[in-house]
Formats: C-alpha cells, structure tokens, sequence
C-alpha cells in the first residue's frame, strides 16, 4: 500500500488523528522495510529511529536468527496454550527472566501488551488481598499524566484524562496523586503525597500502588534518589502491594535489564512487554513475588482467575528468549551504560545553544526536551501555540529531515528520544545533529508568529 492509498480508510490508524491520514494528501509515511537504527518508506525515503518505533525496537532491525527461531518454533511447535496446558518456550522463557528480574520476582503470567499486563497486574492484587481475607482491597493509585494502557481496566490506572473521558464512567476505585516532575512540581514531596492519598483513602481499602521507575507520558520524569525505597517502605507500612509497570522502561531502554533495579527497589508486580521481544512479535506479561505465588496456591482448587487465549504464545516465547541471548552477544546494557553521559552532555549542549528548550530529563536511552516560550520564567505555549508547533511545524519537520521521535503534549510540548540500544555514538550523534537544525527553525517560527 501506498502512502497515498491511505486515504481509501480500510485501515484504521492507532491514537492518529484521521486528518493526518484519511484525505487527498496523507501526511504520514507508510514503512516498508527496516535495517538497524533506520526504516525506509514505500517511496524509499529512510528515517532514523529515535523513538525505538514506540520505545520498544530494542535491539534495532534486521537480526536474521530472529525470524529463523521464529521459524523453527512454527515447523515444531506453531501453537500451544498456556490455558490448561504449558509449552516448552514459555517455560523457558520464565526461568530466564528469574534470572535477571531483581529479589525473588519468580513467576510469570504470560500476556500479548503492555494492557493487558497492566491489567493482569491490578486483577491479581485485587485476588491476592481477596485470598489473604481483605476482599475491600480495591483501590488503586498511580501518577498523574501516567499512561499505563488502553483496555479498560488499563485506562483507569492511566493519569490522563483526556484518555479516560470518552468511557467515562469505568470502575470507581482509580485515585492519582503527584508524578516526579523536578522541572514543574506537583508536590514538594511526591513520596509522601502517595502515603497521605493512603491515608486519605485508608489503609485497609488500598490495594495497589502502580507507577513507571521512569514516567513516560508528560516526558520522562525520573524519581528523586529516596523516592522508590520509601514507596516500598510506605506499601509495607500498609500491607499495599507495589508495581513497577515497565512496560517501557523494561529490557534495557534505562542500562538495566529492569528499572527497579536501577532505583534499587524490589516491587511486588513488575509488568513488561515491547523490549522483552525487541518487538519482533507481541508479548507482554507480570512478574510476581512468593508472597503472592503462595496465596495463588493457597488450596488445590485456587487459581487466578484470568487468562488470554495467545498469552505466553510458543513463537513469541522463542522469539524472546533469543532477543535474550543477542541481549548477551551485542552487549546491549554496556552499550546503553556506556553511551548514556557522553548522549546526556549532547543533548544539554543543545539546551545551551537553544532558548526555546526549557528543560533536558531522562535516563539511560530514555530523554525528553520540554520546549518552553520564556526559559528564564519558565513560561508555556498556550494551546494554539503548541499545537502550531508541535503539529503545525516539528512533526512533519522531522519525519522531512528523516528521523522519528514523538512531539507530544500531554503534559506540556515535549520532543522524546528512544533510540535503539543498539545506537553507537555516531548514531547518537545524528540524532543531535537534526534535532540542532529543527530546534533552531522551531524557535525562529515561534517567534514570527
């Protein structure tokens, strides 16, 4: 298909705004075949990848033994269920993930998205406080701006509003508090708005607290050095249970195989799903702790009560399992360990050379820009600004000078960069260099307006 062909409307896009694509001039690239760091149109034009196709393409395109083991899983084995049954892959799979998953995070429910695994993670706390005699256990809380999925359980937990009005009303027993924004903070102590939301709930009612180690939604806003190890202590305090939902900051994308244990936390749940497959195939899922393992085994007829037909799919399965081992043999978190300073120096360099970034945030492979009006007085783009240049201008801007990162404004305009892990520093670089020419035409644009 065509660029143009777009417009016929068969296909629906995902979160894309119909103008964009539905019409006699679609703005958006069709992909057609992809190679590393980059991915070429049907017109043949290559972009870099600075946002890992959506923060998940970990191990960059093209690794040929994928697409073999995959093959070899469907000559052998091209279906089982993990509803009643088990697969050889799947088992596989959750030792190899207990093994680099942080403290005693030793089971796995096998799912196909980041949702569902979210969704996995709010069921079965809910059924753990239920077996553990506190069926009023109900209430979950998350951040502010926080996205965490789209089904509908998902979409209660995500702290955006926008998102959730349209099905409006869903369960009554999301509540939100203050996300870790330095540069504009909700709270001067976001630690402790989640233990005063507790209390204000109470503490018998609580039955998850759910956050990113790193926030996605509004631009990467990483904790302060306290803020994970008194989310734990505040859980204990309590008997709430604590997720870790890394369903992006998972499988390398901050230098660690998770990002609890780059905050040096143990969480109860850990959700994932894009990198453990480098997205070569869906697969997502939640680890789980011995406490909750051994309630889930309370009695021979107690099971959790949840299940997805293709859930821990044999394919998938392998194919994880080999992004995995090229995890190993491309050294990936050393490269992303070793590169983080040098790609963090680069980007402050480019807040020094351009007033309208206000703000430089991130981590390991995960960095946002926050744009701003007035840098010195912190002063925001009002909507119709914003939208001028974030969809007006930066969008299409990058995709011309080739390269994909996400201009966003769920919070206030951000430019965010997910490169591959593979990326080297030349790679890195080039990303600098676009980002340079399109920042300075951004601020010369903004300012004729």
């Amino acid at each position: 298909m065509s660029t143009a062909e777009l417009g016929t409307g068969n296909l629906w896009l995902h979160f894309t705004r119909t103008s964009d694509w539905l019409g006699d001039a679609p703005s958006i690239p069709t992909m057609d075949r992809a190679e590393g760091c980059y991915v070429w149109d049907t017109d043949g034009k290559r972009y870099l990848d600075a946002l890992s196709a959506l923060f998940c393409a970990q191990i960059g395109y093209g690794h040929p033994s994928m697409g073999q083991v995959a093959r070899a899983q469907m000559d052998r084995l091209p279906f089982a269920t993990n509803w009643s049954y088990a697969h050889q892959p799947a088992i596989d799979l959750a030792a190899a993930l207990a093994e680099r998953f942080p403290g005693d995070l030793n089971h796995f429910f096998f799912v196909n998205s980041g949702s569902e695994a979210v969704e996995s993670a709010v069921k079965m706390a809910q059924q753990y406080h239920r077996l553990n005699g506190e069926p009023e256990r109900t209430q979950v809380i998350s951040r502010n701006y926080a996205y965490h999925g789209t089904t509908l359980g998902a979409l209660g937990v995500t702290g955006l509003a926008g998102l959730r009005e349209p099905f409006e009303p869903l369960r009554p027993v999301h509540h939100y508090v203050p996300n870790t924004n330095a540069y504009r903070p909700q709270h001067d102590d976001p630690a402790q708005a989640v233990e005063d939301k507790i209390l204000e709930i109470g503490p018998d009612r609580v039955s998850l607290v759910i956050a990113e180690p790193v926030q996605n939604a509004g631009g990467c806003f990483t904790p302060p050095a306290d803020y994970w190890p008194r989310l734990r202590e505040i859980c204990d305090r309590y008997g709430v249970l604590l997720a870790c939902d890394e369903v992006i900051t998972g499988f390398g994308r901050l230098g660690y195989w998770t990002g609890a244990e780059k905050y040096g936390v143990v969480p109860d749940l850990l959700t994932f799903a894009k990198g453990v497959t480098s997205a070569y195939l869906p697969l997502g899922g939640v680890g789980f702790n011995e406490r909750i393992s051994k309630l889930l085994q309370l009695e021979k007829t107690t099971m959790f009560v949840h299940g997805a037909t293709w859930g821990g799919h044999p394919v998938a399965a392998a194919v994880a399992l080999e992004n995995l081992r090229l995890f190993d043999e491309l050294g990936v978190l050393d490269n992303v360990r070793a590169n983080e300073s040098w790609f963090e120096e680069q980007l402050r360099g480019l807040y020094e050379r351009h007033e309208i970034v206000g703000d430089v945030r991130g981590t390991g492979y995960f960095w946002a820009l926050e744009l701003v009006k007035d840098r010195e007085h912190k002063v925001m783009f009002d909507a119709v600004e914003s939208e001028q240049l974030l969809r007006g201008f930066l969008s299409a801007r990058l995709l011309e000078l080739g390269m994909i990162c996400r201009a966003d404004d769920r919070d206030e305009p951000v430019l965010q960069l997910s490169p591959p892990l593979i990326a080297d520093r030349e790679t890195l670089g080039e990303i600098i260099g676009i980002l340079d020419q399109v920042l300075g035409e951004a601020a010369k644009r903004m300012v004729a307006l």
